[in-house]
């Protein structure tokens, strides 16, 4: 079975979880030139680091596009 494009059409990105620059509806809006990836990193729940990136969109508005997360230590 093939994919069709609304299916293609129809995917979200990453849900702003509290902490993310757009959680809530939050819109946020950027001196950057469109396209431009900006980097956001907050400590989330459980003491995990998240790692987010957001897209400058034509209108200056941020798109989350991207989001990790990770212990927030490192082992020798």
């Amino acid at each position: 079975m093939g994919c069709s494009t609304q299916e293609a059409t129809t995917r979200v990105g990453p849900t702003p979880l509290p902490g993310s620059l757009t959680y809530g509806g939050k819109v946020v809006h950027s001196r950057y030139r469109p396209g431009t990836i900006v980097k956001n990193t907050f400590l989330g729940q459980f003491g995990y680091r998240v790692f987010e990136r957001y897209v400058v969109q034509p209108d200056g508005t941020l798109r989350l596009t991207y989001q990790a997360t990770g212990p927030d230590f490192l082992w020798d």
